[in-house]
Parts: structure tokens; C-alpha cells; sequence
């Protein structure tokens, strides 16, 4: 008796002491502890989750009884996405204005990373101070973002989203990007950067039923690098996979998410599926005959989070042992690692970003500064494809009577995944603008249903055409009937284009007839087959759609208040007969400027300036030729123009055994 009563008194000594350490803990529970490493974080909150609760969590939940908040996701290609024609206000609320830039392709055409990244920070505040602003509390920090996809084929009705065909420019904005969105804190992100569409998606045709098929290296070089360097240089831990099959195995389910992704590239974030890509693994991929089945592949494949109706069958592959709880728990973790670096599961001082839109209320995207921003941004994004005789920029004091011309000159028009514009500034207004003051007047023609482009042109020193297409399908239709476009050369998510005429090119041609002093602006979210404009108009200009400061670019470029330094991002093929294949996803076959072996309307790169630039004294390190040494290569450039101006410094090689023309 005696030793057992000291036993029980050890006992109950020991449990004293326990219950005193845990009465001076700071913290409810242990996840919140931001001083436990991250696995141990991770690994007591899903041992606090209830079943059901981890579940919800496949749907993109918190655990609201725990404190976690849900972080929310919303699309955020060159601005936040809270309204636009995508956006259903029955079902998510009103419209919300936010900064819109240029369209992804128009980012892309500046080649510029340093900017890219601050677009991309600016629109990581803006979600963080929509998401914690107590006025607003909408939106999430999960950013869908950037579009990793590359521009293998000018008729992918989504290359309005992607920064182009060469995996290596593609990548390097990517990764700065992917920076901007998160941070350069070393613990917590501004915002997660989602990225999308893993892997191979440039096809829209059948894009939930077909499969991009291509070798191990294009795989390596090509499809997959963008993806790498967004995750292994550029720190995203979140990517979204594609509607597609990639060999034959549809990308939802594909072995590579854990092969490569997890074991290769060290990935342990949030892996989710595209909206309905669930259901279609039975559907349309028919690669199981119940969603049973599917739920399990997409679970052992490392889906954390659906964005379709999975409830009941995922439900249903636990209880019929398809699925364990343990696995359930791996695959959450994946989601809160994400949710753990945006600071959702604690309250630490120490988070940056805890108190944007809490301690600063005037709204980002009414500042001056930010309209300031997005108008650098887009002149940076302003292409001059032609300048015969110098005929730009516009001499104010010479040109005093101005026809403004076209479908686009008195347009912005939002795309498909854009933001609702706070205000836009439409070329007709930048130009009046710009000739405020003077003794300029500016006269207005949206066609020549009645002559009257014709008889403007006759009029003026100097015609401006504004063209280009219709980023939503149709104008009458509004948003167009999904898988639709009134224009056959238009397209959008869900919709390739049939073809690379420019619709409105006939009225170039009236115009330019009526008076040769011509200067297109086409305004366009992918390359045209302008042959004729190319060879008879003297000046012409490319930007893209739907910035709210397109207006203001277009003028300051006509006019020299900005010098162009935009390079394209694809070769503007002469014609659609041009291009192999819409499903031949092996580039070999004539495909970028690598293996494209005709003669482009404009090249991989192209773009004109206001000035001239000299290059010289090009040299190559002396080591260049010992193997694994580094290879430097130095040149000189001189401005030899009369005015200031940027120039796009490209290099190329061509490797031995490659089969390539060239790389950037």
C-alpha cells in the first residue's frame, strides 16, 4: 500500500505540472504557435479536424470552429478579379472595381521582369486589402495567377493570358511575378500564387476530352519549364492542372504531380483541379466508369481541393475504403501549408501584411500613384511594329487636324477574366487629351457604313485607325454563348480562332486610299495576319486589350511623350496555312521561332523604337570553352538617336547537337 500511494502521489504530482505549463501557454492550440516548426503546426491542427471538417476542406474551407480562416481564391491575370463579364453578381455579389493593367500578353510584351514584379505586388495589396478591409471582407489571397501555359499556337483562344511562346522569357516573368504576388518576406506572402494550367493547355477545342502528346525533353524544355521556375526559383507552392490528358493520362490525375512535382521539384503545396476537370475524368476522359473511382485518383494523385460537386463521392470512397483518413490528412496539409504562409493560422506581430486594409483605408486603386503606375505599365507594353519615314511621333505643332477612326478608338473593353475598370481612358479621349491646348481638332468615326471614314480621312493631316477584336466573343451578345464567337478570328476561353484575318482591314484600306498619312493601332489580344497593312500603311503600333489606361499609352506613344521599347512575344505567321496542326503539340513541326523555318510577318522579339542604338565590342569570356565553366558574354550599346530611349538587349544561341535554330 505504502509504495502504491507513492505512485499515485508521483502521479498526481506529475499531472499538476503538466496542467501548470499548459495554463501559461499563450496559445488555444498548438498550430498556433508560431515558434513549432511548420510540420508539427500542420500535423496538430489536422489532428483537431473533425471528419467532416476535412471534407469542407476539399472544397477550399478553413476551420472556422478552430479559427482558421478560409483564404479564399479569385483569378488575378493582370488585375483582381471581382467583376467583368466571367463574373456572376446573382451568385458572388456585386461588381467590385479594382486596378486593371494590361492583358497577361501585353505584360509579356514588355520584357520586362523588374516591372512585371511590381504589377504583381500592386495586385497583391489590393487582394489583401479587399480580403481584411472591414468595408469590403471580399475576394481571397489565393490568386489565381499567372498563366504559365505557353503561346505554342497564335489561334489558342486563351493567349490573351499567356506571356508568349519561349519557355525561357516566359519563365523568367513567371518567376517575377510569382515573387510579386508573395513577398520578399522570409516567413509570410502578401498573397499565394496559383499558377495555371499544368501542364501542356493551349488548345480550347476539345480541350476536356483531347491529350497533348510530346516527348520526355519538350517536356523538360518546353511545356514543363515555365512550372519550374515558377516553383523552384520563383517560391509558388500552388498550381491549378489542366482540363486536358497529357499522353494519353488526363493532367488531374497525372503521376507527374507526384514524380516530378513533389519528388523532383520539391512542391508540397495546394494541387487543385479546374472547374468541372473532376466530373470529366468520367465524362469526357471516360477514364473511370463512377466518380467513386475518380475521387480516389485524384486524392492518391495529390488533389487538395476540387472545384466541382466531389462531396458525396469523395464521402463515398472513404466508406467504401477507397480512400483513408490518412490520406485525406496528407493532402490537407498540402492546402494549409499555403494557408499557414498567408498568416491564417496565427496572429503574429511579425506578419507585414496582417494590417493592409485595416490601418490604411483610402481604396489603392483610387491613388494617383496607381494611376500613374498602370499608365507606365502600359506605354511599357506598346509595340511599334512599323515607322516608315518617320512619320511618328506626331509633330503637335505641324498636325492640326486629326481623323480618329475604327471599332477601338472609343472602346476599352473588359476580357474574359478582367477586373471591372474604375474608369478607362479610350484612345479618342488620350488623344484629345494630348492635343488639349492646341489648335488641333479631333474628329470622330466608329466605320464607313455611310462614307463618312472616307470623308474624314480626306479631311484630316493625319488618319489614326484604332482596330482589333472582341475580347468576350461578340458585342451584341454581350458575354457570347460559351464555346461561341460572332468573329471566326476572335477568341477566348473555350473558343480557338478559325482565323487570322483582321475583319476590319478593309477598312484600313478605304482609309489609307483617302489619305496615305495613316497610322494603325490595333489593339489586339493576339497576333493578325496584316499583310496589307504591313506593306502599304507607314505606321503602325500593337498593344493589348482592357487597361484602364490604354487611351492614355496610345497617345503618348503617337506622340513621343513615351518612346516604345515593346518586343513581340510570338511570330505573327503571314497566314493560318502557316501553322501545323491545332493538336500537334511536338513544336518540332514548324512551331515558334526555335523551328519556324518560313519568313514571319514580325520575328520573335520584334519591336522599333524612336531612336537608333549602336552595338560593339561584343566579347566572350576566354574560359568560354572549358567545360562547365560560365559563359560571359559583354557588349556595348550606344544611343545614336535624338532622343532618350530603352532598348531590349536579346541573346541567342544555338547549342551543339541542337536541333533548334535558335534559343533566347
Amino acid at each position: 500500500m505504502k509504495n502504491r500511494a507513492c505512485r499515485m502521489g508521483i502521479t498526481l504530482l506529475m499531472g499538476i505540472c503538466i496542467l501548470s505549463v499548459m495554463a501559461q501557454s499563450p496559445y488555444k492550440y498548438l498550430f498556433r504557435n508560431p515558434d513549432l516548426t511548420d510540420e508539427e503546426r500542420l500535423s496538430n491542427l489536422v489532428s483537431l479536424m473533425t471528419f467532416d471538417e476535412k471534407i469542407n476542406a476539399f472544397g477550399g474551407a478553413g476551420a472556422p470552429r478552430l479559427g482558421v480562416a478560409t483564404a479564399g481564391s479569385i483569378e488575378a491575370i493582370h488585375g483582381v478579379v471581382l467583376g467583368g463579364p466571367a463574373w456572376d453578381e446573382k451568385t458572388r455579389g456585386p461588381k467590385q472595381p479594382t486596378t486593371i493593367f494590361p492583358q497577361g500578353y501585353g505584360l509579356g510584351e514588355t520584357w520586362d521582369a523588374e516591372l512585371i514584379k511590381k504589377v504583381a505586388d500592386h495586385i497583391a495589396y489590393e487582394a489583401r486589402y479587399l480580403y481584411q478591409s472591414p468595408k469590403y471582407r471580399k475576394g481571397g489571397l489565393v490568386l489565381w495567377s499567372p498563366n504559365a501555359d505557353l503561346g505554342r499556337d497564335i489561334r489558342w483562344g486563351r493567349t490573351e493570358e499567356c506571356y508568349g511562346e519561349d519557355p525561357y522569357l516566359v519563365g523568367e516573368l513567371v518567376v517575377s511575378f510569382v515573387k510579386g504576388l508573395q513577398g520578399d518576406h522570409p516567413v509570410y506572402w502578401k498573397t499565394a500564387s496559383l499558377m495555371k494550367h499544368f501542364l501542356a493547355n493551349s488548345n480550347e477545342y476539345g480541350r476536356t476530352e483531347t491529350s497533348s502528346n510530346f516527348d520526355e525533353t519538350l517536356f523538360r524544355e518546353y511545356y514543363a519549364y515555365p512550372f519550374w521556375k515558377g516553383i523552384t526559383k520563383g517560391g509558388s507552392n500552388a498550381l491549378m492542372t489542366a482540363y486536358n490528358a497529357y499522353n494519353n493520362i488526363p493532367c488531374t490525375i497525372h503521376p507527374v504531380l507526384k514524380d516530378v512535382l513533389k519528388k523532383e521539384w520539391g512542391f508540397t503545396g495546394m494541387i487543385i483541379t479546374d472547374a468541372g476537370a473532376f466530373r470529366q475524368l468520367v465524362a469526357t476522359h471516360k477514364q473511370f466508369n463512377n466518380l467513386e473511382d475518380a475521387a480516389r485518383a485524384c486524392i492518391k494523385a495529390g488533389i487538395v481541393r476540387f472545384l466541382d460537386d466531389y462531396r458525396v463521392p469523395l464521402l463515398n470512397a472513404c466508406r467504401q475504403g477507397l480512400v483513408t483518413e490518412a490520406e485525406l490528412d496528407e493532402n490537407i496539409k498540402g492546402s494549409y501549408r499555403v494557408f499557414l504562409k498567408l498568416g491564417l493560422l496565427d496572429e503574429s506581430d511579425n506578419n507585414p501584411y496582417k494590417d493592409i486594409g485595416v490601418k490604411d483605408t483610402l481604396d489603392p486603386w483610387l491613388k494617383q500613384e496607381t494611376k500613374d503606375f498602370v499608365r507606365l505599365v502600359a506605354n511599357k507594353s506598346v509595340v511599334l511594329l512599323k515607322n516608315e519615314k518617320e512619320i511618328l511621333p506626331l509633330n503637335k505643332s505641324v498636325v492640326k487636324k486629326i481623323a480618329v477612326i475604327g471599332n477601338r478608338a472609343d472602346a476599352v473593353i473588359e476580357d474574359w477574366y478582367s477586373g471591372t475598370l474604375p474608369y478607362k481612358i479610350t484612345p479618342l479621349e488620350g488623344i484629345r487629351n494630348a492635343v488639349a491646348g492646341q489648335p488641333t481638332e479631333v474628329r470622330y468615326a466608329k466605320d464607313d457604313r455611310k462614307g463618312e471614314a472616307q470623308q474624314l480621312a480626306h479631311w484630316a493631316d493625319v488618319v489614326i485607325v484604332c482596330t482589333g477584336n472582341e475580347p468576350t466573343g461578340s458585342p451584341e451578345w454581350g458575354a457570347a454563348p460559351w464555346g461561341k464567337s460572332a468573329i471566326s478570328a476572335d477568341g477566348r476561353e473555350d473558343v480557338d480562332r478559325g482565323s487570322l484575318q483582321l475583319e476590319q482591314e478593309d477598312l484600313i484600306r478605304l482609309v489609307h486610299k483617302a489619305n496615305p498619312h495613316t497610322v494603325v493601332v490595333l489593339i489586339s489580344s493576339f497576333p493578325y495576319a496584316i499583310n496589307w497593312t504591313q506593306a502599304h500603311v507607314p505606321a503602325i503600333i500593337h498593344l493589348t486589350q482592357s487597361c484602364q489606361e490604354m487611351g492614355n499609352a496610345v497617345a503618348d506613344v503617337l506622340f513621343g511623350t513615351y518612346n516604345p521599347a515593346g518586343r513581340t512575344t510570338q511570330t505573327w505567321l503571314t497566314g493560318i496555312d502557316e501553322l501545323p496542326h491545332m493538336l500537334d503539340y511536338n513544336i518540332r513541326n514548324g512551331r515558334t521561332y526555335m523551328y519556324y523555318k518560313g519568313k514571319p510577318l514580325y520575328p520573335f522579339g520584334f519591336g522599333l523604337s524612336y531612336t537608333t542604338f549602336r552595338y560593339t565590342n561584343l566579347k566572350i569570356s576566354q574560359d568560354a570553352l572549358r567545360q562547365g565553366s560560365v559563359l560571359e558574354v559583354s557588349v556595348d550599346i550606344q544611343n545614336t538617336g535624338r532622343c532618350d530611349g530603352e532598348e531590349v538587349v536579346q541573346l541567342y544561341v544555338n547549342l551543339p547537337d541542337d536541333d533548334t535554330l535558335m534559343r533566347l
